[in-house]
């Protein structure tokens, strides 16, 4: 019985990793689904399989998770030819981070590897900071408690918005916890987590996750301190949430709703894309645009225009979600 069994999850795999190699999902999808198979599944060679596959995604996220399986032993060499084969192919993503990246697996790849990649690292702009990881999966370093809202802080002093943000941080370690190497809000209200750091333009990566079992899950991410990025459930149709999630919710005078609906199954992780320069936002929800350079309002105050520069925000409605891969690019 047991030996059928194990079959038959050899043959569901090899199945999915067909379909997967047949690109019927984009390569975000295809990121999120061969990690999932990865943290799940303890045969190494399904690992291995699946590690080979994340190589073809192209996608940062997938370089980065090749990176956390350097750790293990076993999977150590097909790790770093992923790392090698999604760098070799987008020297864009050239950063700091990567360099050190690629620069640590240098020893796992074959001779003639190892000379393309120090190539590649001899030509890499070295004053490139690149993509900078907002959330390290441990605790919440980087992050604060949501004090009003810019305008408001802007009035402060300097003493009552300090004391204001010692209050906002005591909640926020109540609200938001870090699980599994997941950002995670426990919550009831409104609390929103924010960068430390503010950001002008700027390229934002971010994986989320709703619960399935939540009170009307809702979520959504804040650019420059503002509203938002929408993350919904598409089932909500009483408050509109079939239109899917990606939409510049708040928006009135300019397009406030995504082009089309691109969400996982409730539960399942999706991944945004966001690249905000200027007034102007652009987004991609698990690899498919969805709102293409289109004005963010100024909620707090319509009569002006977005601030020039803020915090990142991540938001939640009392119900319990989830974010990881946080990564964000200074243009």
């Amino acid at each position: 019985m047991l030996h059928k069994l194990a079959g038959i999850m050899m043959s569901a795999f090899f199945v999915l990793c067909t379909n997967l190699s047949a690109q019927t999902l984009t390569p975000e999808n295809q990121t999120i689904a061969l990690r999932h198979i990865i943290e799940q599944t303890s045969d190494i060679s399904q690992r291995e399989a699946a590690l080979t596959l994340l190589a073809n995604t192209g996608t940062y996220q997938a370089l980065t998770f090749a990176a956390t399986q350097l750790q293990y032993g076993d999977l150590a060499y097909t790790a770093a030819q992923t790392i090698w084969k999604i760098l070799s192919a987008h020297p864009e993503y050239n950063g700091t981070e990567t360099r050190r990246i690629l620069s640590s697996v240098l020893p796992l790849l074959k001779l003639s590897q190892r000379n393309q990649a120090k190539a590649w690292l001899k030509a890499a702009d070295k004053n490139e900071e690149g993509f900078v990881c907002l959330f390290n999966g441990k605790d919440l370093e980087g992050w604060k408690g949501l004090v009003e809202n810019p305008i408001a802080r802007s009035k402060m002093s300097a003493e009552q918005l300090a004391e204001a943000q010692k209050k906002a941080d005591d909640l926020m370690r109540k609200d938001w916890i870090v699980e599994d190497g997941v950002l995670v809000y426990i919550g009831h209200g409104w609390d929103n987590i924010c960068t430390v750091k503010d950001y002008a333009d700027f390229e934002l990566l971010v994986d989320w996750r709703l619960d399935p079992n939540g009170n009307e899950p809702d979520a959504g991410v804040y650019l420059r301190g503002t509203p938002q990025v929408q993350i919904w459930d598409i089932r909500r149709t009483n408050v509109g949430a079939q239109v899917g999630s990606g939409g510049l919710y708040n928006n009135q005078k300019n397009r406030s709703t995504p082009t089309s609906v691109e969400d996982n199954k409730l539960g399942e992780w999706n991944t945004f894309r966001i690249i905000m320069k200027g007034d102007k936002v652009t987004v991609w929800l698990n690899g498919v645009k969805v709102v293409d350079d289109v004005v963010l309002e100024n909620y707090w105050d319509r009569k002006l225009p977005i601030f020039p520069k803020d915090q990142i925000e991540m938001q939640a409605h009392g119900c319990r979600c989830y974010f990881r891969n946080i990564y964000v690019k200074e243009l």
